[in-house]
């Protein structure tokens, strides 16, 4: 009894490279909505509590026990069908979907089959082109449906005891897919569908569905027909495999929730006078509390800070980065076209390289900010930097200034100094101007990465023109 609502797609995938098989795609997507109190009941969420822990009586079925409906789940519903670009329905209805298992005590199932809170909406999504982030195209998906619906239970199966165990905590996780999948040439009418039930990964998802799509046209190509079946995922294996057929299609027999009364919404203009708010869901009200959504928030990265676009979808598919990338710059005189190179090649290959979050990171916003300033200073060079950020990662509680120090990693200010250390390299290459840079690896390499590498180029061609 878990709060949760169904997302469906339509047609999700074209892949048009498999021509001249067309593959289509619609997703059924069962989300967890997070809440203190389930759908129906007040019964407490609460991820892996102890099984049947937080049932309460209506959560069992109990005769005479009526639902109530959680205030906050349909506020999360809006929500996400005005994120998704959905109408609102202002007036849904609640329907009983009827089936006999045994982690659904009651018989039925509480849905929104005939009028649902949301419907019609889409979702734009961008992708890379032979997996370079530099070309990118942007791609539009529609939505069928957003419908509040009842969790069923889960059923724990004991094989050694030959038993099934129920749990009706109904708090099963924050995703599960149902994917349709069917393939069918061109101008031709769609093919038989397949469904494969209950994935619970994004990555499992892409395989299950690349998996039954090639299953789909080898089989059509071999002259075999496909079944209207159910099928499950075996992550282990690969591959999608049979559960049971649906020709003989079950018959739900939905009705009328007779317990729930229709759900009425609200918008600025039809609120009715002297109405307190806080005994209706005002549609206008939850939309200007809409966060930015991910499209919003890169557009607005790439305007701020003049960075690539394809940085700004990097910064966003790391939790927390966005927030790291602006906390540095806010402590840092470095422009935010040279910190992003920071953050995007040395912080983020580290935090992939250690399999660490972003707030897990030994190298704080603060200890990066320090170290770009003595680098943007030239207290340091852009070498030495890279080796004060590989003492910093080891999070021993060093400043980048006591690392420096102790590693002896400052710049040669001393001018004359230089010109000894210049003037000796270029002994040894007998004044030749065609290996001018390496004669300033050579320097670099002389003071261990101390010297100013424009200051020694000058130095280095006065040496020359000697």
């Amino acid at each position: 009894m878990s709060s949760i609502f169904k997302l469906y797609f339509p047609s999700l995938f074209f892949f048009f490279s498999l021509a001249p098989w067309v593959p289509v795609v619609g997703l059924e997507i069962h989300a967890q909505i997070s809440s203190n109190s389930k759908l129906f009941s007040g019964s407490q969420v609460q991820f892996a509590a102890p099984p049947n822990s937080l049932v309460s009586f209506f959560d069992a079925s109990l005769p005479g026990t009526l639902p109530v409906l959680n205030r906050r789940c349909v506020e999360a519903a809006v929500m996400t069908g005005l994120a998704l670009n959905c109408s609102i329905n202002k007036k849904s209805l609640f329907d009983r979907k009827h089936y006999f298992y045994a982690d659904l005590p009651a018989g039925y199932q509480i849905t929104q089959q005939r009028v649902p809170i949301a419907v019609n909406g889409s979702l734009s999504y961008s992708l890379c082109i032979d997996n370079k982030m530099s070309q990118m195209v942007t791609k539009t998906v529609r939505i069928k449906q957003i419908q509040l619906e009842q969790d069923s239970g889960k059923s724990l199966h004991d094989d050694t005891r030959s038993q099934t165990l129920v749990d009706l905590n109904r708090a099963e996780g924050q995703l599960r897919v149902d994917a349709n999948v069917s393939v069918h040439h061109p101008g031709e009418p769609y093919g038989v569908r397949t469904e494969v039930k209950n994935i619970n990964s994004i990555r499992f998802l892409a395989k299950a569905v690349d998996y039954e799509i090639q299953r789909q046209i080898e089989e059509l190509e071999s002259g075999r027909t496909i079944l209207n079946e159910t099928r499950a995922f075996d992550s282990k294996l690969g591959c999608t495999v049979p559960m049971r057929d649906k020709e003989g299609k079950q018959d739900y027999r939905f009705m009328p929730e007779p317990n729930l009364p229709p759900l009425i919404l609200y918008d600025a203009k039809s609120l009715p006078a002297n109405m307190n708010h806080q005994q209706v869901v005002n549609i206008d009200w939850i939309h200007e509390r809409l966060p930015d959504l991910p499209s919003v928030k890169r557009a607005k990265l790439v305007e701020r800070y003049g960075i690539l676009p394809e940085h700004s979808f990097t910064l966003l598919n790391e939790d927390g980065l966005t927030e790291f990338f602006e906390d540095v710059i806010k402590q840092t005189q470095m422009k935010p076209k040279k910190v992003i190179g920071w953050i995007l090649k040395d912080l983020l290959s580290y935090l992939k390289q250690h399999s660490l979050k972003v707030k897990e990171s030994p190298v704080s916003s603060f200890l990066l900010a320090d170290l770009l300033n003595r680098l943007e200073e030239k207290e340091i060079s852009s070498t030495a930097a890279k080796q004060v950020f590989a003492e910093l990662w080891k999070g021993e509680g060093k400043t980048p200034l006591e690392i420096v120090k102790e590693k002896k990693l400052q710049l040669i200010q001393d001018q004359k100094d230089l010109e000894q250390i210049c003037q000796a390299v270029m002994a040894i290459k007998a004044g030749n101007r065609k290996v001018l840079n390496k004669l300033i690896g050579l320097v670099q390499r002389e003071t261990q990465g101390r010297s100013n590498p424009v200051l020694v180029k000058q130095l280095l061609e006065k040496k020359l023109s000697e």
